[in-house]
């Protein structure tokens, strides 16, 4: 304690003490030792030091083999993409200047072509994430009027958004056909009136109904919007660029993807930046040039636009896939496509290293998933550390990695310690090694 107190100050010190005393207290029984809760107490008073003299947003290395994890900040980026971010973030940029003419531009042609050349779309926009793409196309395109959507894809996406809400503040009207279960291209016909804007298609992407189910295909939505004269909007999520990039893998078969969608006669299809296509949180809008000009005009484009550095790591993430090298420079595509193999290979490194103090890792089989609202019900089959200690629990274990310096974050199953470097940058794997040392019998 006097150590810590000559690095943080008295004050710190003493209000660490506080908050560290006070959170035990209300676990400790009656039957708790003494020394241990001493003990406890020190340790959860230098990570809290140590927490609140680091900055409130900092990395950590994602060991839980859920790839797109959205508590963890969802797709990391390309090396090439943040170089972009850092080159550009410290200067002034022709965010809104046209250089060719001398002056003022739109910042909303940024991506566009290269968004338009990966799709197939004629024009494209960027907001800063898929909800407010949703909910500007929706908000430009129907407020007021009737938009036509199966019952059974009135999802609630992560924090508890619900697409009926969006559609009730984009101030379009909710019109629902169809079951839970079983929606018929028929139902959608049957609903078109004079009040229809448009007939809006949402992915489930975080769940999947599987057994006595039924949907339309997407072409055949498009012949119903054509024969009525009603555009189809797609909200498809994860943003999955098949068979470009290099990037083509069995576990994302069902995934729908946005080529697919714009070449089905999609009017507009949105997605997310941070997910599949590996790049900076954005909601991106595709789709025809007419429909996009009139969401490029409305109000809440302003409200929903993103900055330089949002642009930056978005074009430089698309030129990684135009360039036909996605599958090895984006961090995302190069977790999904290693094999058990390569994971049990990196796996076995850190594991010699960690063969001292105790420890004892074994490989095993596991499954990483995608996560992200990204191809539900798919894994992908891994090889995974287990960690165990004779005197140390795998909840201490977890805690002391999550409060190195470079936090490590894994799971518990089974009352054992589990890592999974799929999700692991190579660069890393000294760190995860290193995170265990100094254990003692402290954490018992």
């Amino acid at each position: 304690m006097a150590q810590l107190e000559v690095r943080y100050g008295r004050t710190a010190l003493v209000d660490a003490l506080r908050a560290a005393a006070s959170a035990i207290r209300a676990g400790v029984s009656g039957q708790t030792a003494g020394e241990r809760v001493l003990d406890d107490i020190e340790d959860r008073v230098a990570f809290l030091l140590a927490q609140g003299a680091a900055p409130s947003l900092r990395r950590v290395i994602n060991a839980t083999g859920v790839i797109l994890h959205t508590n963890l900040g969802r797709a990391p980026l390309g090396l090439t993409a943040a170089a972009r971010v850092a080159a550009l973030a410290a200067s002034y940029t022709n965010l809104e200047y046209d250089l060719a003419e001398g002056r003022r531009g739109r910042r909303d042609t940024h991506a566009e072509r290269l968004l338009c050349s990966l799709t197939g779309a004629a024009a494209a926009v960027v907001v800063n994430n898929n909800a407010a793409a949703t909910l500007l196309v929706l908000t430009a395109m129907a407020a007021g009027r009737e938009v036509i959507i199966s019952r059974g894809e009135l999802v609630e996406i992560g924090g508890g958004f619900r697409v009926p809400d969006v559609l009730a503040q984009s101030g379009a009207i909710l019109r629902e056909v169809g079951t839970t279960n079983r929606t018929r291209a028929a139902d959608y016909a049957a609903a078109i009136s004079d009040r229809t804007a448009l007939i809006l298609r949402v992915h489930p992407s975080n769940f999947r109904i599987e057994g006595f189910a039924q949907r339309p295909a997407l072409p055949e939505l498009v012949a119903i919007g054509r024969r009525f004269s009603v555009p189809v909007v797609e909200d498809i999520g994860s943003g999955y660029l098949a068979n470009v990039g290099g990037l083509n893998l069995p576990a994302l078969a069902e995934e729908p993807d946005v080529r697919s969608s714009i070449a089905a006669g999609a009017a507009a299809v949105m997605f997310s930046g941070d997910k599949l296509l590996g790049g900076p949180q954005a909601g991106i809008i595709v789709g025809d040039a007419a429909v996009l000009a009139g969401v490029r005009v409305h109000p809440l484009m302003r409200a929903l636009r993103v900055d330089k550095m949002t642009y930056a790591a978005l074009e430089a993430t698309l030129e990684e896939f135009s360039a036909g090298r996605a599958h090895e420079s984006i961090p995302v595509s190069r977790m999904l496509a290693l094999t058990p193999r390569q994971v049990e290979e990196r796996a076995g490194g850190v594991a010699a290293a960690l063969s001292s103090g105790g420890l004892t890792v074994a490989i095993v089989d596991g499954e990483s998933t995608i996560g992200g609202g990204s191809a539900p019900g798919s894994a992908l089959p891994t090889r995974l550390m287990a960690v165990t200690h004779p005197t140390v629990s795998a909840t201490k274990l977890e805690q002391h990695i999550r409060w190195h310096h470079v936090p490590i974050i894994g799971r518990i199953d089974h009352a054992r310690l589990l890592l999974d470097l799929r999700t692991v940058d190579p660069a890393d794997d000294p760190l995860v090694a290193q995170a265990f040392k100094g254990l003692d019998q402290r954490n018992t």
